[in-house]
C-alpha cells in the first residue's frame, strides 16, 4: 500500500506561504490518488512523533536537503521509498505514475502505455 507522509499545518504568521505551498503539494498528491482509486495511507508526522522519525530516517541519503530534514509529501510503497512531491509531479507529467509508485496500471488505461520501462530506471 502506498504510503504518503504528509504534515497537517495549522499555522500562522511568517510560515504561512511555506506552509500553504506544502498543503497545495499534500493536496495534490491525495487527490491524484483518490482519483485514480489508488489505495493509500495518511501518516501525519507533525502530530506523530514515531512517523516523523521513521520518515526522516527513512528518505535515502541522496534525496535529503543539504541542510535541514526532508519536507512533506514523502511518498513510500510499504518500507520502498519511491519520491517526494517534485518527483510525484514529474511522474505524473510523464504518465509514469504507477511505475514511480511501484504498482501496475490497470489494464487499457492511459498509464499503462508508459510502463514498459521502471520509473527509476528510466529517470536517473
Amino acid at each position: 500500500m502506498v504510503q504518503v507522509y504528509f504534515k497537517l499545518i495549522i499555522k500562522a504568521g511568517l510560515a504561512l506561504l511555506t506552509s500553504s505551498s506544502i498543503k497545495k503539494k499534500q493536496q495534490d498528491v491525495l487527490g491524484f490518488l483518490e482519483a485514480n482509486k489508488i489505495g493509500f495511507e495518511e501518516k501525519d508526522i507533525a502530530a506523530n512523533e514515531e512517523n516523523r522519525k521513521w520518515m526522516r530516517e527513512n528518505v535515502p541519503e541522496n534525496n535529503r536537503p543539504a541542510t535541514g530534514y526532508p519536507l512533506p509529501p514523502q511518498i513510500f510503497n510499504e518500507s520502498q521509498y519511491r519520491g517526494d512531491y517534485d518527483a510525484f509531479f514529474e511522474a505524473r507529467e510523464n504518465n509514469a505514475v504507477y511505475a514511480f509508485l511501484g504498482l501496475t496500471a490497470p489494464p487499457g488505461s492511459k498509464w499503462q502505455s508508459s510502463q514498459r520501462k521502471p520509473y527509476k530506471e528510466k529517470h536517473q
